[in-house]
């Protein structure tokens, strides 16, 4: 999973709810996937494209692939933020780029401690676009879908 540091990233705040966890106030790992899905889709919408376009165009685009590494764990009431990005896209696949990252101040941290301390999850989702005519795998990416990656790509590359 490649880190890209020189992108910008979307950010989707989050809070850990009672829901999200285990019986022990872990977070429960698949809640971790429901995050990543809900900043993607917010993405999406950031750049121009709410889900329901991609939709409307007749397109859906389903994961293919998920690589998940579990680094640090949040609890209950920790606040943290989903981070995602598109990779610059290769062929027919979309590579979405995942990191959690704690927001709430370690207590046990010394005060050197570097940025990398709060990372708690990377991740990396593979999406391809599918005709919901008969569910296959486009090839090439239709002109719809290559817009949307304009879209992205515009997003992702607007200076703040």
């Amino acid at each position: 999973m490649a880190k890209i540091e020189s992108y910008k990233w979307f950010e989707y705040p989050i809070r850990v709810q009672p829901h999200h966890t285990d019986y022990g106030g872990v977070v429960w790992h698949g809640t971790y996937i429901t995050w990543l899905e809900s900043a993607r889709v917010e993405c999406l919408r950031a750049a121009g494209v709410p889900f329901d376009q991609v939709v409307s165009l007749g397109y859906d685009l389903p994961v293919v692939a998920l690589e998940v590494r579990y680094r640090q764990p949040l609890t209950l009431g920790m606040q943290a933020i989903v981070k995602t990005r598109l990779a610059p896209v290769k062929g027919v696949r979309l590579n979405w780029l995942y990191e959690v990252v704690s927001i709430d101040a370690d207590e046990d941290a010394h005060e050197d401690a570097n940025e990398e301390m709060r990372l708690c999850l990377s991740a990396q989702a593979t999406l391809v676009a599918v005709n919901l005519r008969d569910r296959k795998i486009t090839r090439p990416l239709p002109a719809p879908v290559n817009q949307i990656i304009r879209q992205l790509s515009d997003y992702f590359n607007q200076s703040d």
